[in-house]
């Protein structure tokens, strides 16, 4: 795990030298292990000084300890709370027949948060950081144009387990590293409740190629073969030249 690590941190380095060399790092901090993780590693690579921590809590919502995480890795600090542009964007449901289904309200507050990251971004001469792993990226886990979105992608050939052994590895507490999963959408519950399995099943399955449970491995199977199309590049016509 140490050397998966640093040679995380070395990809990172290597990435902003070669597309911002004086560029910081930008993560929306969910207060959940994948954005944590990233944001050390992140301020392991380039130094806190150029790491930006922006949590975007909806209404109601806490700010599951960003704040303190933030603090923790010596990273800079904002918050935008989303609530009142949240607000706006359910009113405009009313303009379609039937109004936005379930599915569209709970992905507006993700593609909210990277609008909010790419215009801070941009402002603060900063790379929007994608925080999403492998195990989820696998299933289709991740809104599209929402947490989906970003520049880099430090976790992206990680699954969980390694993100978590990675998180111990650079001292992260347990508290933040170890944490049940949940996206943190309305009405949302823990990851492994609404996939049917665990995590732990998916990366055995996707490392090893071994899921004993049929119905798990076919329902594996079949979120991976619908949600292929998050991670793919663009789809564009080639029968022209």
């Amino acid at each position: 795990m140490k050397n998966l690590k640093d040679a995380c941190i070395e990809w990172i380095r290597g990435w902003f030298a070669a597309n911002g060399p004086t560029c910081n790092a930008v993560i929306g901090m969910s207060g959940g292990k994948d954005s944590t993780v990233t944001a050390a590693l992140c301020a392991a690579a380039l130094g806190p000084d150029r790491v930006i921590g922006i949590a975007m809590p909806a209404e109601g919502q806490s700010l599951n300890e960003a704040d303190e995480i933030c603090k923790f890795l010596g990273i800079r600090y904002l918050c935008f709370p989303i609530g009142s542009i949240e607000a706006e964007c359910d009113a405009l449901g009313s303009l379609l027949p039937g109004g936005f289904s379930l599915q569209t309200i709970q992905n507006i507050p993700p593609r909210i948060r990277m609008t909010m990251l790419y215009a801070a971004a941009q402002s603060l001469n900063g790379m929007v950081a994608n925080t999403c792993n492998l195990s989820e990226d696998y299933i289709g886990y991740a809104t599209l144009y929402g947490d989906a979105a970003g520049s880099f992608a430090p976790l992206g050939r990680l699954v969980v387990r390694e993100v978590l052994q990675i998180g111990h590895e650079l001292g992260v507490p347990a508290r933040w590293v170890d944490k049940t999963p949940d996206d943190g959408l309305p009405g949302s519950s823990p990851d492994e409740e609404k996939f049917g399995f665990t995590y732990a099943t998916l990366d055995r399955y996707i490392r090893e190629g071994i899921c004993e449970d049929d119905a798990i491995r076919e329902k594996i199977d079949r979120m991976h073969r619908r949600n292929l199309f998050k991670t793919e590049i663009l789809h564009i016509p080639t029968f022209l030249p």
